[in-house]
């Protein structure tokens, strides 16, 4: 009998083995643990509970960010994952920010309302909730918050009122919006819309950080857009070779990494992508490594830039002016994109820790060095309560001032640093939101099979969408 016993546990033994998939060594490392920690806190701390805002920024006192809500909603479940907080506290400040986003005013009043069309303004008051001034009813930051409330959705299934309530509300905001309208009759999604003067000009075109909206645009279940605009958006792509690599060019790493915030690419394609025989996923690796690449060379001979330090993105920078330094000449921005690519290069400094720590899923070899060399040689200057600082500008000089460190954070630059941490230690954001069959609607739609989405139970189970 005790022979037999053995021989059972060791077989049970060996499969488990056999069906446990290796954790990365990024997992245990204690530097990222802190690192998502303090950033999370970020969303955690200074989110108003009543009606879950995010500021844009802090210290400084703005206004909120409805991109920075999508990041914020997506950092909730991570934190009950990772024992930050309760999955109750978590639940509560979803339900909170969805409800609130539900009832805020719809319509086309310029002052007294929140969004218009199911979609929301860039920014809006901290207190009221109501648009900020003039700003756009923005189409990518909308996308950035419903990809965080359908993260909610598919994370918080629990049978309780709670999150029962999180689930039905996430379903409403989202068949709410009109991603139709949006085209406004074009081809492709215009960027947003004023009441004051309709439509803006510009529209989603060229590889960047709309891959998430118009995703979540051929996805919906009331307001679908045609799935030839997923073809008319790619038909825009710049494909080049920048620092010995061939990939679709994109000079912010922003724009390599939103949308890998919420779907996992690796080894699903659309069409364009099956042409260049890569996945998306491999495309933000190749952007990061040039960066580095970029970094290293140092064209404009900056300050600090080397291969260990690195990495431009959209960020606060030291502000609008020029400074003779050594001899040079400088210009220097306030917020603004920034970028090193073959068609777009915007450079004046300026690094954020965000670009490598928004990278670190596609290429941790080389990010997380980066992270822990900003840390290790500048120290408390950039390395604060909430993590990294959002910019800094060793180059930058104004009589006395030697060296430009931030004071602020920025919360879409703080959100992939903690989503994408996940990511690289457990896949847990990517595996959430495979589980959501809008996302899922969506990408079929675009053309994308292969990997995840060929698997037996998607393919049984959304059967239906391969034959629209």
């Amino acid at each position: 009998m005790r022979s037999f016993l053995t021989a059972v546990l060791i077989v049970v033994l060996a499969s488990s083995v056999a069906h446990t998939k290796p954790r990365p060594a990024a997992a245990f490392d204690p530097f990222l643990d802190t690192l998502q920690h303090r950033t999370f806190n970020y969303f955690w701390e200074l989110t108003d509970p009543s009606n879950g805002l995010t500021p844009d920024r802090a210290p400084t006192k703005t206004f909120s960010s409805v991109a920075a809500v999508g990041f914020a909603l997506t950092s909730y479940p991570i934190g009950v994952e990772r024992r930050y907080v309760t999955r109750k506290q978590a639940a509560q400040r979803v339900l909170a920010t969805i409800r609130f986003f539900w009832s805020a005013p719809q319509g086309p009043d310029a002052v007294r309302a929140t969004g218009y069309k199911g979609f929301y303004y860039h920014f809006l008051h901290q207190d009221t909730g109501l648009r900020y001034k003039d700003v756009e009813l923005s189409t990518i930051d909308t996308g950035l918050l419903v990809a965080g409330i359908l993260m909610c959705q598919s994370y918080f299934i629990g049978n309780n009122s709670v999150e029962r309530d999180i689930r039905a509300y996430a379903d409403s905001i989202y068949r709410r919006v009109d991603w139709q309208w949006a085209m406004n009759g074009n081809k492709r999604m215009s960027m947003g819309w004023h009441p004051e003067s309709g439509f803006i000009k510009a529209d989603w075109h060229g590889y960047n950080e709309a891959m998430i909206l118009y995703t979540l645009a051929l996805g919906s279940p009331a307001h679908a857009i045609d799935a030839a605009a997923w073809t008319e958006w790619t038909k825009t792509y710049v494909w080049a070779s920048y620092y010995g690599k061939d990939f679709v060019s994109f000079g912010p790493l922003f724009g390599h990494q939103y949308s890998h915030c919420w779907i996992d690419y690796r080894g699903i394609r659309d069409g364009y992508m099956r042409g260049k025989k890569i996945d998306y996923f491999e495309n933000s690796r190749r952007a990061t490594y040039t960066h580095r690449a970029y970094a290293k060379e140092n064209p404009r001979g900056f300050i600090g830039y080397s291969d260990s330090i690195w990495g431009l993105t959209a960020c606060d920078g030291p502000g609008d002016a020029e400074h003779t330094i050594g001899g040079v000449r400088r210009r220097f921005e306030g917020y603004a994109a920034r970028g090193a690519s073959v068609d777009w290069t915007n450079d004046d400094g300026t690094i954020a820790p965000t670009a490598a720590g928004g990278s670190v899923a596609f290429a941790p070899e080389i990010c997380v060095p980066a992270l822990r060399a900003m840390r290790n040689t500048y120290g408390d200057k950039v390395w604060r309560t909430y993590g990294f600082i959002d910019a800094f500008n060793p180059t930058f000089e104004n009589g006395s001032i030697s060296g430009w460190f931030d004071d602020d954070y920025i919360g879409i630059d703080q959100g992939p640093i903690v989503i994408m941490i996940e990511n690289l230690r457990s896949r847990f954001v990517w595996d959430t939101m495979k589980k959501n069959k809008y996302i899922r609607r969506g990408l079929v739609r675009a053309g994308f099979t292969g990997g995840w989405l060929d698997k037996k139970a998607y393919q049984q189970r959304d059967s239906s969408l391969r034959s629209e």
